[in-house]
């Protein structure tokens, strides 16, 4: 661990008899920890995500890629780091988005609600609706398209209506496209028991820059409800897909330190879903970051600061991946680490740090060398704190995933999604047991009424602490000395995780975010 010289001092909100104003907060060089966390507080991050309620307001409900939601949102941010003394640049990429159609002809007509597949290829078919091994009765547990032995009989060119459940989306629609299917309709599980699965599916197909399109026939993802009517007899339906190139931006802020090209870097996706406005998922994790900008606008940091608001994470981690490979190979080995911050404010929430010693969770990606650094630093901020806390699967499926695919040490932050909170978790954490850590995830109500105080409170001084950690040397991470954050504090020991996830290295502790998509 990085440690500074000096006795062990608490870091809490209190840790001074009052918070100072506003003003020296933004004049003064937050350089310790205690001047810091002084300034980072729920109020401070709450006052970025009513900008944020008020963007999707005027805009439709929304802050999701390619709307004026989002392109408001990017407006945002780069006035809050211009006013606190970052430099900020809006930074262009382009990708394809998709025009969907899913018209239901026979026995009943109706345009079903739905959403175009990442991954998906083009078309536009009328034809047949033939359920795959779908279950349409109790848990609804299932194993819908998962092995080629299910498309046995399959009648060339019709439509494939298969059901969320076991495996990967991918692996349902490409044995559909081999069984000879002509469109994919994905459709909701329909399992409260698992997370409310009854609403529109985003389904992700694990495409890659090299492999954008993971089949070559249309697939959407649609609610349980619809899957219910497509799976009639006598169902014929229409689905259609066409791309249209967009161009959407990042926006990268930076402070510079006195090592330039050792760059800390930590980020957080600005978009929202088009189903509503996005506050706990991201508008949480992007308002911390601001609330430390502002905090950290007089500092002169040993390293160079560097922060990023991605887009298009929602479909696909679009944003992020092209930064990262809009960078040259020197240009990405300065960067010493990467910090994620995605939904630090679930309602119902746990604190999750990014599993990177697989204490909990094997973990299915690279988990580049300096990563495990990163965990045990966010540990100890809990551990001062005396807050419990436990692994999140380090999954990569979230922006982190592009830094990780380069080599680049990465860990971040967690309060859970869909999946349902324990009685053994309520009673570490409070909240209700039997609900989803977030019960808005994805939906219209993921509103400013949808985050946890607490949760928003601590995890934004986590953020601080992690970054000011790093700012002064990144020498646990990748070698590169520093020095020691002033104030004579000394980090802790992690006092270690809680281990509450089932499974004989853990189990589904929710963090496949919008990419749930690939382990369904």
């Amino acid at each position: 661990m990085v440690a500074t010289a000096g006795a062990a001092v608490p870091l809490t909100a209190s840790s001074s008899a009052a918070a100072p104003a506003e003003k020296a907060c933004d004049s003064r060089n937050n350089n310790t920890y205690s001047k810091l966390l002084e300034c980072v507080s729920a109020d401070g991050v709450t006052k970025h995500l009513e900008a944020f309620q008020a963007i999707a307001d005027a805009n439709g409900g929304t802050r999701a890629t390619d709307t004026p939601g989002y392109q408001a949102s990017v407006d945002y941010v780069v006035g809050v780091l211009e006013k606190s003394g970052w430099t900020a640049d809006v930074v262009p990429f382009t990708y394809n988005a998709t025009d969907t159609v899913l018209q239901q002809l026979t026995p009943t007509q109706a345009a079903h609600p739905h959403a175009g597949a990442t991954g998906t290829g083009e078309g536009d078919v009328t034809a047949a609706v033939v359920p795959v091994d779908i279950v349409l009765t109790g848990t609804r547990a299932n194993t819908s398209g998962c092995e080629a032995a299910d498309f046995a009989g399959f009648p060339v060119g019709s439509i494939a209506l298969v059901q969320r459940g076991t495996c990967p989306f991918a692996a349902k629609a490409i044995n559909a496209e081999q069984a000879g299917a002509s469109g994919v309709i994905i459709f909701n599980q329909g399992d409260a028991s698992a997370g409310d699965r009854f609403g529109v599916i985003s389904p992700t197909l694990s495409p890659t820059p090299e492999n954008p399109t993971v089949v070559d026939i249309p697939v959407v993802g649609t609610s349980f409800a619809a899957g219910e009517s497509l799976a009639q007899t006598g169902s014929t339906a229409r689905v259609a897909v066409t791309f249209r190139e967009v161009t959407d931006y990042n926006v990268i802020g930076e402070l510079k330190g006195e090592v330039e090209d050792n760059v800390v870097m930590a980020g957080a996706h600005l978009d929202s879903v088009p189903a509503g406005p996005g506050i706990n998922d991201n508008g949480s994790g992007s308002a911390g970051l601001l609330d430390v900008v502002e905090a950290m606008g007089s500092s002169k940091p040993q390293n160079t600061v560097r922060f990023a608001w991605w887009g298009a994470e929602e479909i696909g981690l679009l944003g992020s991946s092209a930064w990262v490979a809009q960078r040259t190979q020197e240009e990405k080995d300065e960067i010493a680490l990467y910090l994620n911050f995605d939904m630090i404010g679930s309602p119902n929430y746990y604190f999750g740090i990014y599993d990177a010693d697989e204490s909990s969770f094997v973990a299915p990606v690279p988990v580049p060398e300096g990563s495990e650094h990163i965990e045990e630093t966010l540990e100890s901020f809990y551990t001062v704190r005396s807050e419990p806390y436990d692994d999140s699967a380090f999954s990569g499926r979230s922006d982190y995933q592009a830094f990780i695919n380069n080599g680049i040490p990465s860990g971040g932050l967690f309060t859970g999604a869909e999946v349902v909170k324990t009685p053994e978790q309520q009673a570490i954490w409070g909240g209700v047991a039997g609900e989803s850590f977030d019960q808005c995830y994805h939906q219209a109500c993921d509103t400013i009424d949808n985050v946890n105080q607490k949760a928003l409170d601590i995890n934004s001084d986590a953020v601080a602490f992690a970054v000011l950690t790093y700012a002064y040397s990144t020498e646990g991470v990748n070698g590169v000395e520093g020095r020691n954050v002033p104030g004579r504090f000394t980090i802790p020991a992690p006092a270690g995780p809680e281990h509450t996830f089932a499974g004989p290295l853990g189990g589904d502790d929710g963090h496949d975010h919008d990419h749930e998509a690939v382990a369904s």
